[in-house]
Formats: C-alpha cells, sequence, structure tokens
C-alpha cells in the first residue's frame, strides 16, 4: 500500500482545512489508516485513526469535537476534516497504514510524504 496526503496549507485561527490520503494498492476491512502530525521542534504525534471497515474512529484528546476522520471506500480515500483550527494545530501532517492501532509513529509501518498546515493566530 503507498499513501499520498494532500490539502495541506495556510489558515487564521478559527478557521478549517481537509486532509486526503489516497491508499493505492491493497488494503481490508481490518486495515487501519491514521495520521500524524510533527509540530515543529516536535516528534510526531497521533492525530486520528480509522479502520478501513469505517467502525472505528480513534481520536487524541486534543482534537476531539475539532476533527473529524472519515473514509470513502470507493476512492480508496482517508478524509480529516479540521475545524476551530488553532495555532497549536501547526505542523506537517503525515498519513500512516498498518494493520493494528498504535498512538506511536513507531507502531505503523507505512508513511505518506507529509503535508504542512500552518494555522496562524
Amino acid at each position: 500500500v503507498q499513501l499520498q496526503a494532500s490539502g495541506g496549507g495556510l489558515v487564521q485561527a478559527g478557521g478549517s482545512l481537509r486532509l486526503s490520503c489516497a491508499a493505492s494498492g491493497r488494503t481490508y476491512s481490518s486495515y487501519i489508516m491514521g495520521i500524524f502530525r510533527q509540530p515543529p521542534g516536535k516528534e510526531r504525534e497521533f492525530v486520528a485513526a480509522i479502520r478501513w471497515s469505517g467502525d472505528r474512529t480513534y481520536y487524541a484528546d486534543s482534537v476531539k469535537g475539532r476533527f473529524t476522520i472519515s473514509r470513502d471506500g470507493s476512492k480508496n480515500t482517508v478524509y480529516l476534516q479540521m475545524n476551530s483550527l488553532k495555532p497549536e494545530d501547526t505542523g506537517v501532517y503525515y498519513c500512516a497504514g498498518g494493520s493494528s492501532l498504535s498512538f506511536a509513529a513507531s507502531g505503523w509501518r507505512i508513511w505518506g510524504q507529509g503535508t504542512q498546515v500552518t494555522v496562524s493566530s
């Protein structure tokens, strides 16, 4: 499986962005897609994840109620809708894929390239 992220950009605090993560190759219902971010000068951190079947979603506490992860099986794409963005959401956002959920970046086997999200105050 290969992952391709898109949709980053520059937005003012309180604004919204939608990230897309397109998967090419074979996936299966229990496959998990995750999104991590790496703020400037910090380590990569978990943001959200979804089972490819769509029946389970997971969020970091810092984004609960503001971000929504979803997937479109027909397009092999996962989306992260980010609302009420804050300057602390700034970072490079990455897609990750794997067979089990991990809140640590080291637990994911497949990574896409990152996309920059910058939230200005």
